[in-house]
């Protein structure tokens, strides 16, 4: 069996995001998230030869799977392990002065929940990895090696966990007998740890823990705001940003950035005429983002929480 077809990966939103990047033939797009090659496939296939795609994604099983799933596009396809923070460096190495769309999609593919050595599910027992580029600090690296302190912090900022203090120090007291190696080992810890409340209603009480700690040991919102930072001028004119988020850290932080880029004058309100010349940089597409379809999330449950917002360059 080939990795592409143990990549397995149903891209969310992908009828819906193909058409906010509005594709031309000829022109240069880059699937920030490239994962199985869902959505770069969809890209590659509207392109002439004369059009660019570069695929981006820094899991090595991701690029494997996607060089399979493209290979019939080598003429117009350039496949990259990296991270999309790199974006800028990855295009001057490519020769590309601008890109004409720009697509991320945030989350976590289904390759990655489902193998169970990749350490990132509460469901499948196995070493409490969770890396995405399958290097650098594991999650059980960091949960036992951290401060009580900074365990909490992670737990109550990317995980918005309500419980941050006490599964923090359940953490320290676990690890403190014997070191927190597997997914199991995490999830009990943090299902005795939460309140009786918590265990019984509503999902898994691991879920935002693991959440957390993925966000933490992949740099996710830190790769997320420096493209955001980056990403306006890598677009040509009429270019567009279309990403797709799955939780509302996420969301809050694409959704602030493209007001902050669509705001025209900035003048205060009594002031007769503008003198600031602020002028708006972007056109939102989509006001309030735009969710799966009822169809969608009743074939792929795990896209019930995605969000796709998409901004054009003026």
């Amino acid at each position: 069996m080939t990795m592409g077809e143990t990549f397995s990966h149903k891209s969310v939103l992908l009828g819906e995001s193909i058409e906010a990047l509005n594709i031309k033939p000829d022109g240069v797009y880059v699937d920030g998230t490239a994962g199985g090659g869902g959505h770069s496939f969809e890209i590659a296939s509207r392109l002439s030869p004369n059009g660019r795609l570069i695929a981006v994604d820094k899991d090595p099983d991701a690029v494997a799977a996607c060089g399979e799933r493209l290979s019939q596009f080598s003429d117009r396809v350039a496949i990259r392990r990296a991270d999309f923070a790199d974006m800028a460096q990855i295009l001057r190495e490519e020769g590309v002065d601008g890109a004409d769309g720009i697509l991320l999609d945030l989350g976590v593919s289904s390759h990655q929940f489902d193998t169970a050595e990749r350490g990132f599910s509460y469901n499948l027992d196995a070493p409490l990895d969770m890396r995405m580029s399958q290097e650098g600090q594991t999650a059980a690296e960091l949960v036992n090696t951290a401060s009580f302190g900074e365990l909490a912090r992670i737990l109550r900022e990317y995980g918005e966990e309500r419980s941050a203090s006490r599964i923090a120090s359940a953490m320290v007291r676990e690890r403190e007998k014997s070191p927190i190696i597997t997914t199991f080992d995490l999830a009990r810890i943090v299902k005795e740890a939460v309140p009786a409340a918590q265990r019984r209603n509503g999902p898994h009480p691991a879920r935002k823990t693991f959440q957390a700690l993925r966000i933490a040991v992949n740099h996710e919102l830190d790769s997320l705001g420096e493209l955001l930072d980056n990403a306006l001028p890598l677009l040509n004119r009429g270019g567009r940003l279309a990403v797709i988020t799955f939780h509302s850290l996420e969301d809050r932080m694409v959704k602030q950035r493209f007001l902050s880029w669509a705001q025209g004058c900035i003048c205060p309100p009594d002031f007769p005429v503008c003198v600031c010349g602020h002028k708006p940089e972007v056109r939102i597409l989509y006001k309030k983002g735009v969710p799966p379809s009822d169809k969608e999330i009743e074939e792929n449950p795990r896209s019930r929480s995605a969000r796709l917002r998409a901004a054009e360059k003026l």
